[in-house]
């Protein structure tokens, strides 16, 4: 029985004396190829349902469409070897190097990871969930996803989980803690955070001071931990730029063979405010070996 598990049964068996009657809740379709301890556990990985519910049942857990996340191209943790998660392999370890030893490279918040690109299409979203899943796979990794793309977000559709109250709730509220928004999946260590409601000023709520504590409480409260942000393409518009300043790590996912190199290049100078910089080739055509995966730095 690990910490959470013992956690939720003790809870149990004060409320269930106590309070017995107690009532509580189109992504980027594309592949890397055209082939078609203590209370601070609770808070982070428990959704409110979690928090507040004694009766630990499937529907408290958020289970993901596996039939389309197949079909299009995601990593399966039940199947043995798929060269997409062979790939995502290779494409994950700098980042977790950098994430889990940012103090000694020199690297801010080097634990929060934003996901991006310069144009719609790209591959961003898909590239975000897939890094999710795949970082989640290691035995001593936990991961939290959060779909940053408030005006057009996609991970709760795509997965085939519940949309909302999510960041944007957090951000605008008083009384909508972290905890409230963090969503439990069938995958042990990955946690998600929808983008919750559209708002006509969400550029200004992930621009304000609560924004910027809340990544400051990710990076320093736990740091331990990965968290990825899935955001807006940089120059469709401006939350992408906005979020670079409060991460550690940013991918810039680029469209093989369409993204101009000139957009590119624009593109990385809205990330001059980021410590670390790389990009993800995505869509490639040509037959890629095991030695290199379109993956390098700025």
């Amino acid at each position: 029985m690990n910490l959470i598990e013992k956690a939720l049964e003790k809870a149990t068996a004060e409320n269930d004396s106590n309070a017995s009657n107690e009532e509580d809740a189109a992504l980027d379709n594309t592949s890397i190829h055209d082939e078609t301890s203590d209370e601070t556990e609770i808070v982070f990985y428990e959704s409110s349902t979690m928090a507040h519910n004694n009766d630990k049942s499937n529907s408290e857990i958020e289970t993901f469409n596996w039939d389309y996340l197949r079909e299009n191209g995601f990593i399966d943790p039940t199947v043995k070897y798929l060269q997409i998660a062979e790939e995502f392999r290779t494409i994950k370890r700098p980042l977790v190097i950098n994430a889990l030893n940012g103090m000694d490279r020199g690297i801010e918040r080097s634990n929060l990871i934003l996901i991006t690109s310069s144009v719609p299409g790209e591959g961003k979203s898909f590239t975000a969930i897939n890094l999710a899943i795949s970082i989640a796979a290691e035995r001593d990794k936990q991961v939290l996803l959060i779909d940053a793309d408030v005006a057009k977000p996609s991970i709760s559709r795509v997965l085939g989980i519940k949309k909302g109250p999510g960041l944007i709730e957090y951000l605008e509220g008083k009384n909508t803690k972290l905890s409230d928004i963090i969503l439990k999946t069938e995958i042990d260590g990955l946690r998600i955070v929808p983008a919750g409601k559209s708002h006509q000023f969400s550029t200004e709520l992930l621009a304000s001071n609560k924004m910027v504590n809340l990544a400051q409480e990710l990076s320093e409260r736990y740091a331990d931990r990965i968290v990825i942000f899935d955001s807006s393409p940089l120059l469709a518009a401006t939350q992408a730029e906005v979020l670079s300043s409060m991460v550690g790590q940013v991918v810039l996912v680029i469209e093989a063979e369409q993204t101009g190199q000139n957009i590119v290049m624009e593109s990385v100078k809205k990330l001059e405010a980021c410590d670390v910089v790389l990009a993800l080739l995505n869509k490639t055509k040509r037959s890629l070996d095991m030695n290199y995966y379109g993956y390098g730095q700025y």
